[in-house]
């Protein structure tokens, strides 16, 4: 594989990974929609005025980089698999699944009775877009010519941030989630050809080429799957079955290479490797030290998200592996809890990531170590539609304190 230059670096050292708690306007609508008591239509107003607000509580707090929280989504994998066609999702009953598996785990852990899983029943294709439509709705709030509203919870937009459409973040599941979800018992499928990946990834191409035509200068891939390969209940109990999971590794990014191949060298691109955000509960743990060798040099992306807000991540040693010219974004500050995190915490785990990727042989200096490393929360606030024991509040406290450390720590 070809290593590619970062060409275009976050704007902000504060990085947030994209998805909101939903207003209660919004929560209470989307209630009577799960109910069946409202349309699609009516939800959409009450998502498109809360999708204006979260841009504004971004532009408030300094974060230049702009999402739309995914809002709109029932859950942070929705618009996808739901919308290819050779693909059906069908709900599931727990006892089902392989209990090894993390979120199989948690989800059987909180009482849930059933789950969706995808099935491949024919060739896979993409007919419509995913997220295109989001993208032009967010791309109208965010323009030059965009009405500027300036007031938010009694504070004001700082007049410098001149807003631009190519910060706004696209935010997309991750192609091997299709495959952790998929067949009879909601995991590795391994049965499914090489063709069923190549197949997947034409069509995350052709998502992205469309999204790049219309300005989208900055995708995310939000993925479960690698930190599978860090936790050591899911590891066993692979081996157990007989599965290889450095194969099943390769596979996935192998996956991930075939959507971000033939790119254009202006859009950048990133994998947030989530551990899990359900409801403020965690389902995979360990140290990256099992998975960063491998990731950090053969996935073809720019930037890497990395939770690092609880010591069941692991220490920052991994780090060492990261090549120079690709980013990591610690996600230090928490999105499961209201607690705030201080400046001075935060810029002591920066320094303890810096003396990590200065002891390898690559002749990092503490500045250039410094240089690759940008802040953000460990994970979105609502990777699922009933969101995280936080309130608006605390979201926009957090968002406020990693702007104020960013600036603190790198002096811009």
């Amino acid at each position: 594989m070809t290593t590619r230059t970062l060409h275009n670096r976050p704007p902000f050292r504060a990085e947030h990974i994209g998805s909101f708690i939903r207003p209660a306007a919004l929560y209470d609508k989307r209630l009577l929609f799960e109910a069946k008591q409202c349309s699609k239509e009516e939800l959409k107003e009450l998502e498109d005025d809360a999708i204006k607000a979260v841009v504004d509580m971004q532009r408030a707090a300094g974060i230049k980089t702009i999402t739309d929280g995914e809002l709109r989504r029932d859950i942070f994998y929705e618009g996808v698999f739901n919308n290819l066609e050779g693909i059906s999702v069908l709900d599931r009953r727990m006892e089902h699944f392989k209990k090894y598996v993390p979120h199989a785990a948690l989800q059987c852990d909180s009482g849930l009775e059933e789950a969706p899983t995808f099935f491949c029943n024919g060739p896979v294709k993409r007919t419509k877009a995913f997220y295109l439509e989001d993208f032009k709705y967010l791309k109208s709030l965010v323009a030059p010519e965009a009405s500027l509203r300036v007031e938010i919870m009694n504070l004001y937009l700082n007049p410098l941030l001149d807003q631009d459409v190519k910060y706004i973040k696209i935010t997309m599941p991750a192609p091997s989630w299709i495959h952790q979800s998929h067949g009879s018992q909601d995991t590795y499928d391994l049965s499914l050809p090489d063709e069923f990946f190549d197949a997947i990834g034409e069509a995350y191409r052709a998502e992205i080429a469309e999204l790049y035509e219309n300005g989208c200068r900055h995708i995310q891939i939000d993925n479960p799957s690698f930190c599978y390969f860090c936790d050591e209940s899911m590891l066993s109990g692979m081996k157990a079955e007989g599965v290889d999971p450095e194969a099943l590794l390769d596979t996935y990014i192998r996956a991930m290479n075939i959507c971000t191949a033939g790119r254009p060298s202006d859009l950048t691109f990133g994998v947030h490797m989530c551990r899990g955000n359900y409801r403020g509960k965690r389902f995979a743990e360990g140290t990256y030290a099992r998975i960063a060798t491998k990731l950090f040099n053969d996935l073809d992306v720019d930037t890497f998200y990395l939770e690092y807000d609880g010591k069941y991540c692991g220490d920052f040693e991994p780090l060492v592996h990261l090549p120079q010219n690709k980013i990591a974004v610690l996600g230090i500050v928490t999105t499961k809890k209201p607690e705030l995190e201080t400046i001075e915490e935060l810029e002591a785990r920066i320094n303890e990531a810096v003396d990590a990727m200065c002891k390898g042989d690559q002749g990092r200096s503490r500045q250039e170590a410094l240089n690759q490393l940008c802040i953000s929360t460990q994970c979105g606030f609502a990777s699922e539609w009933r969101g995280n024991p936080v309130t608006e509040i605390d979201q926009y406290k957090k968002l406020e304190l990693l702007v104020a450390a960013a600036k603190h720590i790198w002096g811009n």
